[in-house]
Parts: C-alpha cells; sequence; structure tokens
C-alpha cells in the first residue's frame, strides 16, 4: 500500500508551500523591490505584516516573490478569468441546405439566412444535396455554389471551396 501523492493545488505557492528556496526576490506590499533576502527573513516580514508570501515568478533565478493578501490575490484572478469568458464569442457553425433546382424565391429566403448567420458572426457551410440522377449534373450544382460564393464575397470568404463528399457537395464559408 502506498500513500496518495499529495494533491497538486492550483495557482501560484504560497508562504510554507514554498519549498526547495534559500533566496527570494521580494517585493513588499507596497510594490517596492526589497532586492534578494533568504526566504526565511522573508516569510517572517510576510507574517509581520498580516500578509501571504506568494511566489509570483517560479521560474526565475532567485523566484520573484509578493507580500499580500492570497485570499484577495485569488477572487481577483478568478474575477478577470470570468470577465475574459464573458468577452468572448464561440463561432458556431450553422448549415444551409441546398438542391441543385432550387428555385429563386426558396434561393433568396435562405441567402437571407446565410446574411443574418453573418451578422451574427457565424460560420456557414452550405450544403448541396444531388439525388438519383442529379449526380449526373454536378456542374449546376457547382454553378449554384459559385453563384452563392459571388454573392456573399463582400461579407464573407471562402474557408473551403466546394468539394464533393458523396452524394452532397460541401462549402464552408466565413465571416469577413
Amino acid at each position: 500500500m502506498r500513500a496518495m501523492p499529495a494533491p497538486q493545488k492550483d495557482g501560484p505557492r504560497a508562504n510554507r508551500d514554498i519549498r526547495g528556496v534559500r533566496e527570494v526576490q521580494l517585493i513588499d506590499d507596497t510594490g517596492q523591490n526589497r532586492g534578494v533576502v533568504p526566504f526565511f527573513d522573508a516569510l517572517n516580514l510576510a507574517e509581520e505584516a498580516g500578509l501571504d508570501l506568494v511566489e509570483i515568478a517560479p521560474n526565475s533565478v532567485p523566484p520573484v516573490c509578493k507580500l499580500l493578501d492570497y485570499g484577495r490575490f485569488r477572487f481577483n484572478e478568478q474575477k478577470k478569468q470570468n470577465e475574459a469568458r464573458k468577452r468572448q464569442k464561440t463561432v458556431e457553425v450553422k448549415e444551409i441546405k441546398l438542391r441543385p433546382g432550387i428555385d429563386k424565391h426558396d434561393y433568396d429566403t435562405k441567402m437571407k439566412s446565410v446574411h443574418r448567420f453573418f451578422e451574427e458572426g457565424d460560420k456557414v457551410k452550405v450544403t448541396l444535396r444531388f439525388r438519383g440522377r442529379e449526380m449526373a449534373h454536378q456542374d449546376i450544382g457547382l454553378r449554384l455554389l459559385e453563384r452563392v460564393k459571388h454573392e456573399t464575397a463582400e461579407i464573407a470568404k471562402v474557408e473551403s471551396e466546394p468539394m464533393l463528399e458523396g452524394r452532397q457537395m460541401i462549402m464552408i464559408l466565413a465571416p469577413r
């Protein structure tokens, strides 16, 4: 029976979790650089100030440590990550399905949807499905996809040129 290894903590090491270090580059709570200080002196300074000794740059020689409130530091880091997550936009791929013999009005309706998807910042996958004897007239489908490409040229760029996969031709467009 072996003992379970200690769980790895995420985030920077603090106080007595900092191991194998004799000296640290110390930055105090006001942001002033105190220079290279023995580790235990820096730990005593942190305890006297009622703060934590937090390792900011562990890979530098000697490691850079700062005197600060670790709880508040973790809270602020979490807040920054949440803000970044709110600001990021996930790009979805919307699909429009066409047929080679599509009527003008149906085509216009599909193109309105394509324009709306680009305004929302999504990619569009245009799928042209062939059935039965339509496979013999793939040039009609290719012309239809070229027409879609030319109509959306100002607002979209072609990410994947039209290519045939089985009984369907696929083209992927991305917003500019």
